[in-house]
């Protein structure tokens, strides 16, 4: 089918799946192809060598949509190149703040004012967004995955509690001499936590516990069993062995209260990442008991409501400070964030949803407000990213950041020629994104995503049951695991042959530190959308006449 065929067909026809390479399927090439295929010489390409060279790239991917399972990646896309391909016609760019038109017209900023108010209602914050109301929503669509999300909010963080001017300030007043660490943020997440985090840290200039701990305080670490010294990342919680290994990939809430009252104590202010589906484990970290443990440290060592330097006085040239908090916890859902406020609503009414969930959906969200004595009930959580080709299904990387009014900090420029503020993390954003998730969201009724991630869940259980069953059968270990509440299941690796097949994801681990004879290695099947029991099948059959796995 032609690119102007599928522009032409009605929108309300569905794509069936695969319909563009479906017929090249059996003879799909195993190997990736290789970049001599698309060579592109001065002269270009004639049409038939550029459509096969197309072609060549199609029946690949194709191929390999069919045989993924080892990524938090959905490949069931709804149709949506049909109803969608049209805006393939237009150079849609949402420049600047998505509340502002701005200069470039050819862009897509209702449609993503409408996806912001979907997830605001879903994270339960308040809605719509009003830059004159500080406890209000604010946040956009991401060109990258929520690798950027989470870098906007350390950056975010680290300006807000560093004392950079706000967008909508507060009141000032003469501001008293401040301590060494007052401008110092230091950040905590697990080792659980996505790689790109201690990307993000180094790119920003935001150090961790490990790095100030190391050059500041060293030998003084208050983990039990660490002599003092300070380990890279929070630990996670321990699993039956003792260790992190076999744990279900949580962070440890007892190691990281331990750390922030250390560096609290210190007078440095604390950012805390915690995870919504961990990479590899597909772990919740528990964000509620993070905080119900770290708000009496933040009571006591003044954090909550503090007086921070924010500029000087434009007449005396003398030190001027706001009132702000000297905590910030963001909440990493790049994949959890778009499933679990449905695993919550059916939580909450199993009748109207026909579905009572056997492991509650955690609380994450801007709706886990606790009691203080002195400010009343207290919001928690100050960010949330979350990536829209994982659970969605937008066949690119991009996604959604969301704080609130009250944490925006003015953006360092002020482009006329945008019209619209600079406040996101990229200058040009792509307006196709937020049309893929509208679509996405259209198209699924709450009951609808309740049902999905029912499927997954059933689906999961499913798998490790399988997975347990063939152990028994070949009296091999396969060392299948399932983190409750998860929608991944990890087992033993099989062959390099069966890895690339299925697009498995791997990671090794010592069951006792240090001793390479205690190594394991892991793959992991995520149970998203597009993943089936036929496929699920397929791979079991696989690994019953795997050599590597029948070996032991």
């Amino acid at each position: 089918m032609s690119p102007s065929e599928i522009l032409a067909r009605p929108a309300d026809r569905e794509l069936p799946p695969l319909a563009l390479a479906a017929d090249r399927l059996p003879q799909a090439p195993a190997q990736e192809p290789e970049p001599h295929e698309f060579t592109i010489p001065a002269a270009g390409l004639d049409q038939e060598q550029r459509l096969r060279a197309l072609d060549r790239m199609d029946t690949y991917l194709a191929h390999k949509r069919q045989h993924l399972l080892g990524y938090q990646a959905n490949q069931e896309l709804d149709g949506c190149a049909l109803d969608l391909g049209r805006f393939l016609q237009h150079n849609i760019n949402n420049l600047g703040d998505p509340f502002r038109s701005g200069g470039y017209k050819p862009n897509t900023k209702a449609v993503e004012q409408a996806v912001l108010d979907y997830y605001a209602d879903l994270w339960r914050a308040k809605a719509p967004h009003s830059p004159e109301d500080p406890e209000s929503y604010w946040g956009y669509a991401l060109s990258m995955g929520s690798t950027e999300g989470n870098m906007y909010a350390l950056w975010n963080a680290r300006d807000y509690l560093g004392g950079k001017p706000l967008i909508r300030p507060q009141a000032c007043a003469p501001a008293a001499e401040e301590g060494t660490n007052s401008r110092r943020p230091v950040a905590f997440y697990s080792e659980d936590t996505h790689y790109s985090f201690a990307k993000a840290v180094r790119v920003l200039g935001v150090e961790t516990f490990h790095e100030v701990g190391s050059a500041d305080y060293p030998g003084q670490c208050p983990l039990p069993g660490s002599g003092g010294v300070w380990p890279l990342e929070v630990p996670s919680s321990a699993g039956p062995s003792g260790l992190a290994w076999d744990g279900d990939g949580d962070i440890s809430v007892d190691a990281l209260e331990l750390l922030v009252e250390f560096f609290a104590a210190k007078g440095h202010p604390v950012f805390i990442s915690l995870n919504l589906g961990s990479t590899f484990k597909g772990a919740h970290d528990d964000v509620r008991a993070v905080c119900e443990r770290l708000l009496p440290v933040f009571e006591r060592y003044d954090m909550i409501d503090a007086p921070v330097t924010a500029g000087r006085d434009p007449r005396s040239g003398a030190p001027l400070a706001d009132r702000r908090r000297r905590f910030w916890i963001h909440v990493d859902g790049a994949l959890g964030a778009g499933y679990l406020p449905f695993l919550r609503l059916a939580g909450e009414d199993p009748q109207a949803y026909g579905w009572t969930p056997a492991t509650p959906a955690p609380e994450f969200d801007f709706g886990l407000r606790l009691p203080t004595a002195a400010h009343g009930e207290l919001d928690m959580v100050s960010s949330i990213a979350m990536s829209g080709h994982k659970w969605p299904g937008v066949p690119w990387p991009c996604g959604i950041y969301m704080t609130k009014v009250k944490y925006q900090v003015d953006p360092p420029s002020q482009p006329d020629y945008t019209g619209a503020p600079d406040t996101t993390f990229a200058g040009s954003r792509n307006g196709f994104s937020p049309l893929v998730l509208w679509d996405h969201l259209a198209r699924h009724s709450h009951r609808t995503q309740v049902d999905r991630i029912r499927r997954a869940q059933e689906l999961a259980a499913y798998l490790e049951q399988q997975l347990r069953s063939l152990e028994q059968e070949t009296g091999v270990d396969l060392w299948p695991a399932r983190t409750p509440g998860a929608i991944t299941v990890r087992f033993r690796k099989p062959s390099p042959e069966l890895v690339t097949k299925w697009s498995l994801s791997a990671q090794d681990v010592l069951m006792t530190p240090g001793d390479e004879s205690t190594r394991r290695s892991y793959v992991h099947v995520f149970l998203m959308a597009s993943v089936t029991q036929e496929k699920l099948d397929a791979l079991l059959a696989d690994l019953a006449a795997d050599p590597v796995i029948s070996a032991g």
